[in-house]
């Protein structure tokens, strides 16, 4: 396994890729494994490279990649897209099948992420083998605001279209991240664009992820920040209440961002789950 004492600077072979699927441009990271092909979904935004150092990690046991959400990154961007969690599940699945994924893949969605893994559940019928949801927002018609404010991502996202985004990190309330991922996140923030954010903030309030969980037949393992309250106790136990089969886990002491604040602690609980998700 390759060395990580550069985190965020990729050290084993990787490969970047566009495909066409869904009908527009998708970006992605490929970390060749000979196991069975995993699919990251980053959060809302975090670009396919601030997730380098967590592939690596999984590679060469699974074989990975991790997409650059409709957006966000290198994949297509702009007004003329629709930046809703529908749209982008179905992007998702047509990744899939564009790239023949083969057997199953497991499908691994961070926050916003995991919110269109569940929707892509729903059309799976057979196409993916298995989710691990990270940290997934619980906001939704009725319950609890997401605790992250809208104001503070895009006041984040416009410094970094102004050329600012290294000092407004440094400047942010928010727990650091190790130097090399920081670099990382400044330098590419501005690719993410401002009407998917917004969409994809609404949708966290307007759409319900209970009952796409109710829908999905698929195995799910729930990890959960410590801190920061996105998904709190009673969350977890309404999720185990329309799934009793779920594995939920905390990983303490870290926050939302937690494959950022911790990520030795973080990789070594995610790859003992997707050990445990292929061996089902």
């Amino acid at each position: 396994m390759p060395s990580h004492s550069r985190i965020g600077k990729p050290m084993s072979p990787a490969s970047g890729g566009h495909v066409r699927a869904n009908g527009i441009r998708q970006h992605y990271l490929h970390f060749p494994g000979e196991g069975r092909p995993v699919v990251i979904v980053p959060g809302i935004v975090s670009p396919a490279v601030l997730w380098t150092h967590v592939a690596e990690r999984l590679a060469p046991r699974f074989d990975c990649h991790v997409l650059d959400v409709r957006g966000r990154g290198l994949s297509e961007s702009g007004p003329h897209l629709d930046y809703g969690v529908g749209a982008c599940a179905q992007d998702l699945m047509a990744f899939v099948e564009a790239l023949g994924l083969t057997p199953e893949p497991i499908v691994i969605g961070h926050s916003m992420g995991a919110r269109i893994a569940l929707r892509a559940a729903a059309l799976a019928a057979g196409r993916l083998h298995s989710l691990v949801l990270l940290d997934p927002p619980t906001s939704g018609p009725g319950r609890r605001p997401y605790p992250v404010p809208l104001a503070r991502t895009l006041a984040l996202l416009r410094a970094a279209q102004r050329g600012e985004a290294a000092a407004a990190l440094r400047a942010s309330t928010a727990t650091p991240w190790p130097e090399a991922l920081q670099q990382l996140r400044a330098e590419w923030l501005s690719t993410c664009d401002e009407r998917a954010v917004f969409v994809a903030s609404e949708d966290f309030h307007g759409q319900d992820m209970f009952a796409d969980l109710a829908r999905s037949d698929l195995p799910i393992t729930l990890i959960c920040a410590g801190e920061g309250g996105v998904v709190a106790d009673a969350d977890v136990d309404d999720m185990r209440s329309r799934r009793p089969d779920l594995h939920a886990v905390r990983l303490e002491g870290v926050g939302h961002q937690m494959q950022a604040e911790s990520p030795e602690a973080f990789c070594r609980l995610l790859s003992e789950t997707l050990e445990r998700h292929d061996r089902s």
